[in-house]
């Protein structure tokens, strides 16, 4: 299993899964040209991208699905909450026949691969992180959670990568130009995960399988790649896991023979 952040971040999220020649995306908040944009400049085929599975509705998730739905054939998954609320936030209908529903805790198959939604506290209708094992490999994306829980956890046993959040150092965000409101939302148990509560569920997350580690949905604003990456560093001393850092501007991908 090959992946790429093609970004990620409060701008914009959109994550490439890719095994066998076929793609799944999850989330597109950046737009169709950006999103084959920038697999091309990785090197990957913007053709092989099957299907798109959502997380929750919010605008920095959702941004190109009309779009998609317009100009592909891309498979939509979702909740049934979420297609409602994607739906009702963009003025568009997700045909029947382009749409997979999922639900938090029933496993489901796409193409041969096996997907495991899972739920997280999030102010979301309800929101979902994904664990996907294909080729024999099993990773996880998770991002847009307010702190961690035993069901994510759970979840989270036994990867080959994980993909995590990392939105916020607490001080920079208290003492940041962010409105009282904004910080709040944030800071409380469905909001964001701070660097701080990123490392207490890595260190729930570690085994002698992981070898990935991406950070992700790192704030421009209220957060510095160094002090997420030293909070992960902390947790990963010792072991062999590599640690890498998404980015908003400018895509990622992992190296195929370690991936």
């Amino acid at each position: 299993m090959h992946y790429a952040a093609l970004a990620s971040g409060s701008k914009g999220n959109c994550h490439a899964l890719s095994e066998d020649g076929l793609t799944l995306l999850i989330d597109a908040g950046i737009s169709l040209l950006q999103i084959r944009r920038r697999m091309e400049i990785l090197g990957l085929d913007s053709n092989s991208v099957r299907a798109l599975a959502l997380t929750h509705e919010h605008s920095d998730h959702i941004g190109a699905v009309g779009v998609i739905l317009r100009n592909t054939d891309w498979a939509i998954l979702a909740t049934a909450a979420t297609r409602t609320a994607v739906e009702r936030i963009q003025g568009i209908d997700i045909p029947p026949s382009r749409w997979i529903e999922v639900e938090a805790g029933r496993s489901c198959s796409w193409e041969g691969w096996h997907l495991r939604p899972f739920a997280l506290p999030h102010d979301a209708e309800d929101p979902v992180a994904y664990r996907i094992e294909a080729g024999g490999q099993a990773a996880a994306v998770v991002t847009d959670l307010g702190h961690p829980t035993a069901l994510v956890a759970d979840h989270l046993q036994d990867l080959d990568l994980l993909v995590l959040e990392a939105n916020h150092d607490v001080d920079m965000l208290r003492e940041g130009s962010y409105p009282p409101q904004l910080k709040a939302r944030i800071l409380s148990r469905v909001g964001h995960l701070s660097n701080a509560a990123m490392a207490e569920l890595l260190g729930r997350a570690l085994s002698p399988r992981l070898k990935q580690v991406v950070l992700a949905h790192l704030s421009e604003s209220n957060n510095d790649p160094a002090l997420a990456r030293f909070a992960a560093e902390e947790i990963l001393r010792g072991t062999s896991v590599a640690l890498h850092v998404a980015h908003q501007r400018e895509p990622l991908v992992l190296p195929p023979a370690v991936a």
